[in-house]
């Protein structure tokens, strides 16, 4: 809804302002407008900086192409041709449209004065100013509220597949299908990474950059989450020993939330590792594999608990005290 009042007002006023200024092809400026408000706040600074590199080559490609080809058509052909080929290898893309629009001005007006070139140059910063000052209204406070909301249902889903894989080396019925549990949470997670790169891309600051870091860090738990339940599956036989690493998993759920440094979890975790080296040495086949398979799921989590330490520990001073509201020395 915001979006669509951005384009509609954006487009009007850069008409209005072009047709008030008298500039031939005043409607051009709000077409100008319209593609420059579809991208985010560092994007719209971008590509207007490159649309007014670009120009320049636009005038230049369009007075050598469109006053000395016989057929317009093939000069028009030739000049999109090369303003593509440019732009791509610049990384220029998003500029085509905005360039083509301005080349049939000058194949059709075949004026390239001074006053022609000018009047092009004004229409291009109309719509790309206007669209500057209306991509400040963005609602990242909405957005801003909806990435939370993503980071708690996040951890929820995590928490609840946590439990069920406990359940699993209890010897409980699974309520859920873990693996589908598993694929619609990886889905959603790139859309949330995918959303929190828009919402830093509309602000003038660094420190949203957390929330993309968050989610990548959630991302790669669930990754591991995957391979573990993988391993619990290939159990045959459930030792004895799964149903202390039950118990873990179900404390650990209570910890899978944002603000936690997960010490005190690797830590028991460790305790867990050093109590099964003094178990006994199993006496059958069956018994070493399953044993080894309980080893490498410790594992898997431990590298699960890793993946959020890395996270904390490469916060800066500035997140831990806007996001945590704590200090380096949590």
């Amino acid at each position: 809804m915001l979006q669509a009042g951005k384009i509609a007002v954006g487009s009007c006023l850069a008409i209005y302002v072009a047709d008030a200024l008298h500039l031939d092809g005043a409607t051009a400026a709000g077409s100008i407008a319209l593609l420059t408000i579809l991208t985010t706040k560092w994007e719209t600074l971008k590509l207007s900086l490159a649309r007014i590199v670009t120009f320049v080559l636009t005038v230049a490609l369009g007075w050598i192409l469109f006053l000395h080809f016989n057929s317009a058509w093939v000069a028009y052909g030739v000049y999109i041709f090369l303003i593509v080929l440019i732009c791509e290898l610049l990384g220029w893309k998003s500029t085509i449209s905005v360039n083509a629009v301005i080349g049939t001005h000058f194949l059709t007006a075949k004026d390239f004065s001074h006053h022609f070139v000018i009047n092009e140059l004004l229409l291009l910063v109309i719509g790309i100013s206007i669209a500057i000052v209306l991509n400040l209204f963005n609602g990242n406070e909405g957005q801003k509220k909806k990435i939370i909301q993503n980071m708690r249902f996040t951890e929820q889903r995590l928490q609840m597949i946590l439990g069920e894989m406990a359940a699993y080396l209890s010897n409980k019925n699974m309520q859920r299908d873990v693996w589908a549990d598993i694929k619609e949470l990886e889905q959603q997670l790139r859309e949330f990474v995918s959303m929190a790169w828009d919402y830093q891309n509309n602000t003038f600051q660094s420190h949203p950059q957390y929330y993309i870091e968050y989610f990548e860090m959630r991302s790669q738990q669930l990754g591991v989450l995957h391979n573990l339940h993988y391993e619990m599956k290939k159990i045959r036989t459930m030792p004895v020993q799964a149903r202390v690493i039950a118990e873990y998993i179900l404390y650990l759920t209570d910890y899978v939330i944002e603000v936690n440094v997960p010490t005190k979890q690797i830590q028991k975790l460790e305790a867990i590792f050093q109590d099964m080296k003094k178990e006994p040495l199993p006496v059958s086949r069956e018994e070493f594999e399953s044993r080894a398979m309980l080893y490498h799921i410790l594992m898997d989590i431990e590298e699960f608990l890793f993946y959020k330490k890395r996270f904390v520990d490469e916060l800066s001073k500035h997140q831990l005290e806007r996001y945590w509201k704590k200090d380096k020395g949590l």
